[in-house]
């Protein structure tokens, strides 16, 4: 059992009977600040600005995806509370071409968040991309959520790139894809 904040958490790697309670996680989170991407020919600039109303997101649900749980370079780890109570998830696939490990999903539960839960599973991320051999760690985040690229950085994650285009014809359109990375070692 390791010790994240006052609350003790569990973590380990998740079992079929799990896959219901982390598709039904509540990964929605509110922000009042949002990364405002500016695209030049240069480049691009990245400016945290305050939104004058509190912005709520809500995620549309995913996909079921039953392929990525029997694949040997494919894992879901998950948090547990003392209550045994899912308090977070990380869902992670190595590329061996690249030696990069893909964040696939990350969430804590939101009375969880700020107490380590994801620092935790970004740390058994970061030790299953070890012994993949991976180079470092890769994830895509939205602009609008402050929250958890801040999270990232605290984290060791450093900005790597922009898609913005990514999100159109999605719920998510108008917003930006920002790219993370973070080396293994």
């Amino acid at each position: 059992m390791t010790t994240a904040g006052d609350t003790p958490y569990r973590y380990r790697v998740a079992a079929p009977e799990d896959t219901e309670a982390v598709r039904a996680l509540d990964a929605s989170f509110t922000t009042d600040t949002v990364f405002q991407v500016t695209v030049t020919e240069e480049g691009f600039a990245l400016r945290e600005i305050r939104m004058e109303l509190p912005l709520t997101k809500v995620f549309p649900e995913d996909e079921p995806d039953d392929d990525a749980e029997d694949d040997a370079d494919s894992r879901t780890f998950i948090a547990h509370d003392a209550a045994g109570d899912l308090a977070g998830f990380v869902t992670v696939a190595y590329s061996g071409w690249n030696r990069r490990l893909t964040v696939e999903d990350i969430a804590v539960v939101p009375q969880h968040r700020g107490r380590g839960v994801g620092r935790a599973l970004v740390g058994l991320a970061r030790k299953f991309a070890r012994e993949r051999g991976a180079g470092h760690l890769w994830l895509e985040v939205t602009n609008i959520n402050a929250p958890a690229i801040h999270a990232y950085r605290r984290m060791g994650f450093a900005f790597c790139g922009l898609d913005t285009t990514l999100y159109e014809g999605t719920p998510s359109r108008g917003e930006q894809a920002l790219y993370m990375s973070m080396p293994c070692h």
